[in-house]
């Protein structure tokens, strides 16, 4: 597989280099210098989730990791089910939250650690990413107990619900943790200075786990395939799927999916009041306001860091732009559909709740729809309670974190600070 840096063309990679490096020069993103289309979808949506996820896996990846290396990655990291629920008589959810932190970024997250665990031979890394709320959680676990990976997660102090930052601040060893007193795009800005570093990057052998590392995002292209194959066959060609959107690594996969063969007819982006991309596909400005905070928190970004691959992939052709709109979705409305799903008999959390808001007033006659359900309600559990009126339990998952204690530590959102605190943290690793 090759790759190349969608701000430098000569910056051309293969796709273990681009998982090691995660950012490209200039802080450029890595993207497919091809997407190969498969041949017979339909044979392979009759598949097996792991089995259907290798063959697809390989198709984009090629042979680079060695013989049935990535057979093993996808079966270790690929053990849960991702489930398609009917929520009314045209709209289905794809639940994602059943993997350990109960967030549709296990698939990544736990996709990346095993390819980083094989391919860095041992040798020190740092992993250094910021989370709006369900990231942190699913690289932490992912990353946790490996010996030669040391992970700093950066999140916006106060910005994330509190069992979303029990999930990752209470592990401690390898897992190292940093409140900024910020937004999260500061915390993606300090990320991204960190790259531009060469103390930092070369001295601590850094990488990133956010979705702009190129094997989350590649290993999220798998289950659009796997909520096609529990689509009935004679709705596929007509199915919108509502994706909520923050960074857009999410909605960037399946448009992959997409430009690969997967019978998808629409796309949705679903904002909450960040709606910097509904505002460019109507307008064509580019025009970023400030992070406004919501009670769907991880999608709190104005600056999607994703954006320039979805436009790679319009530009070259492989995503007609028609098939894409936007939604915004504010408060308000918010809770209004998280209250119209409990009806239903369906209980979600804000997030799922705003893709399903922008798809049940977006479909046209004869579609049926699909929104993604991206984290288990109970990672929202004083937001979801308080709207609907009713208590919800905690799954084991999150009441073994409950009552920890917290281990992150507070920093400004200043690069100098962060730089000498993981340079102290970590100076044993350079």
């Amino acid at each position: 597989m090759e790759l190349v840096n969608l701000k430098d063309a000569t910056d051309t990679v293969s796709f273990a280099q681009a998982v090691k490096k995660g950012l490209g020069k200039h802080q450029g993103l890595y993207f497919p210098t091809a997407i190969p289309k498969l041949t017979d979808v339909e044979s392979l949506l009759a598949k097996p989730f792991v089995e259907r996820s290798i063959e697809i896996l390989h198709t984009l990846i090629g042979d680079e990791l060695g013989a049935g290396v990535l057979d093993e990655i996808v079966e270790q990291a690929f053990n849960f089910a991702a489930p398609v629920e009917k929520v009314t008589d045209d709209i289905y959810t794809l639940e994602l939250f059943h993997g350990p932190t109960l967030a549709f970024k296990d698939f990544g997250g736990r996709f990346m650690a095993q390819v980083l665990a094989r391919i860095s031979a041992g040798q020190p890394i740092t992993i250094l990413t910021a989370t709006s709320g369900d990231t942190g959680a699913a690289v932490a676990q992912a990353f946790h107990g490996i010996s030669n990976i040391n992970v700093v997660i950066l999140f916006p102090k106060g910005k994330i619900s509190p069992l979303q930052e029990k999930l990752f601040s209470t592990l401690g060893g390898n897992i190292h943790t940093v409140a900024i007193e910020a937004d999260f795009d500061a915390c993606q800005s300090l990320v991204k200075q960190a790259f531009d570093d060469p103390d930092v990057r070369d001295g601590l052998h850094l990488n990133s786990a956010n979705s702009i590392n190129i094997s989350r995002l590649l290993a999220q292209v798998c289950y659009y395939f796997e909520a096609l194959s529990q689509i009935p066959v004679a709705e596929r060609e007509q199915l919108v799927v509502s994706v909520p959107s923050g960074n857009f690594g999410n909605l960037t996969a399946g448009m992959i999916a997409k430009a690969m063969g997967l019978p998808i007819k629409r796309f949705i982006a679903a904002t909450n009041l960040n709606d910097t991309v509904p505002r460019y596909l109507k307008t064509g400005e580019w025009d970023p306001k400030a992070t406004v905070a919501t009670i769907s928190n991880a999608m709190d970004v104005s600056q999607p860091n994703n954006w320039p691959r979805i436009e790679a992939l319009i530009e070259q052709g492989y995503i007609d732009k028609a098939c894409l709109r936007g939604e915004s979705v504010d408060e308000q409305y918010t809770q209004i559909a998280m209250r119209q799903l409990a009806q239903a008999g369906y209980t979600s959390e804000p997030h799922a709740a705003i893709a399903f808001r922008s798809l049940s007033h977006g479909l046209e006659e004869g579609e049926k729809g699909l929104f993604l359900g991206t984290a288990h309600p109970a990672k929202f559990r004083e937001t979801v309670e308080n709207v609907l009126g009713q208590p919800i339990s905690l799954p084991r998952e999150l009441a073994a974190v409950a009552t920890e204690d917290s281990l992150a530590v507070d920093l400004e959102p200043s690069y100098e600070a962060l730089k000498a605190h993981m340079l102290a943290l970590l100076q044993t690793q350079s």
